[in-house]
């Protein structure tokens, strides 16, 4: 029996058809896979941009877009751009944990975060549940490198271990006994105590410990804390007071005012430029540590910080000071981290970076501990005429 030519005809027609459904189905495939590559990549940015936190957190979101500058203009990651989201964590717990849920479902593709350590130890579990890279920034308690609440913690601020290290060498090297303690009342200024005291038991020095006076981040009124070091006599105090904003340039002035013998010490990382502004001549005399320094060797003429420090005061009239620096390098590493690796895949990254060496950054070429701890190299100071001027390196 012979077929029809009519339904020859027709088949034809719904061959046609077919095949010209399979080729418009494989353009759209094809477009909207070259529309994905040029989607930007999402990084999330949670630190406070209100309360006393507020100036230095969102310098710190300059260096980061300065940063993202840089990268875009290279070719972004992957050939994607980078668009930055930024959020208020306003240095509270439960507020940052609402802005790190808002970023997941927004979906960031990763989130650099941490000026306040509690702060960063609520948020950790919460982004490392979604399956996002959390990469800490400033924030120093030892917890937050625990693994209890990211096993692929990565943090680039010195830590609390490192730090105490430098200012137990320093109480020691000047042959100081009598030792006070004024002490932000929270996991990163105990923690930070803790450093310094382990280190100082472990050095053999002979001291002793004369006061210890604890007060909130939000305060900004130590004349009683003073008031009560000040009898004490001591040789040396340290303070140790995250709040950069409002909290330590009072404690610089008020410590001034009172006449608190011996000598004042920062805890390391503490002082920044627009502290020493704040805090006006009070500041001079004042000792501290860090570990980076805009215009100050090796820093000053490495290519990949100058380039960082002009790009900042480019689009922002102002020179980064450390946690500026650490800001942007977060970002920068994780770029190159996942340039290597060839995803954005969490755990890809994570473990390129945890453990692993990085040449050409801000800081030179640098390295991770197995726990996500970046190495560093720390730089005494003291405040002369308004100005650190560097005294000596940890090894000096």
């Amino acid at each position: 029996m012979s077929i029809p030519k009519y339904f020859g005809k027709k088949n034809k027609a719904v061959r046609r058809a077919a095949t010209n459904l399979a080729l418009l189905a494989s353009l759209v495939a094809v477009n909207s896979a070259a529309l994905a590559q040029e989607e930007p990549i999402q990084v999330g940015v949670i630190l406070p941009f209100s309360g006393g936190a507020g100036p230095q957190g969102e310098h710190v979101s300059w260096a980061i877009e300065a940063m993202a500058s840089l990268i875009n203009e290279e070719g972004g990651v992957l050939g994607r751009q980078l668009e930055l989201l930024k959020r208020d964590d306003e240095s509270t717990p439960a507020v940052g944990v609402s802005r790190a849920n808002e970023l997941l479902s927004e979906g960031a593709d990763v989130i650099l975060e941490g000026w306040n350590s509690p702060v960063t130890l609520a948020m950790q579990p919460v982004i490392s549940r979604a399956e996002v890279l959390d990469l800490t920034l400033i924030s120093k308690a030892d917890p937050i490198l625990s693994g209890e609440g990211n096993p692929l913690a990565i943090r680039l601020n010195s830590s609390n271990a490192q730090d105490g290290e430098v200012i137990a060498k320093f109480i020691a090297d000047n042959g100081y006994e009598r030792v006070a303690f004024l002490t932000e009342n929270d996991a990163y200024g105990l923690g930070a105590q803790e450093s310094i005291e382990a280190a100082l038991e472990a050095s053999g020095h002979t001291y002793e410990i004369v006061g210890i006076e604890r007060f909130p981040f939000e305060q900004a009124d130590f004349r009683i804390q003073l008031s009560n070091l000040r009898n004490t006599n001591p040789d040396v105090t340290v303070a140790i007071n995250a709040n950069e904003g409002l909290g330590m340039p009072a404690l610089i002035r008020q410590a001034s005012r009172s006449r608190l013998p011996g000598q004042l010490v920062a805890a390391v990382g503490t002082i920044a430029p627009s502290v020493i502004e704040i805090a006006g001549e009070s500041a001079n005399g004042l000792i501290g540590a860090d570990i980076y320094f805009p215009n100050v060797e090796p820093f000053a003429s490495n290519p990949e910080n100058l380039d960082f420090v002009a790009r900042t005061e480019e689009l922002h009239d102002y020179t980064p000071d450390k946690f500026m620096a650490l800001g942007a390098m977060g970002l920068q590493v994780w770029a190159k981290a996942a340039e290597e690796v060839g995803s954005l895949e969490r755990e890809a990254i994570a473990e390129r970076i945890r453990g692993g060496s990085f040449e050409d950054t801000i800081l030179g070429d640098v390295s991770f501990e197995e726990n996500g701890q970046l190495t560093s190299r720390h730089y005494l100071f003291e405040v002369v005429d308004g100005k650190l001027v560097v005294t000596a390196d940890s090894d000096g």
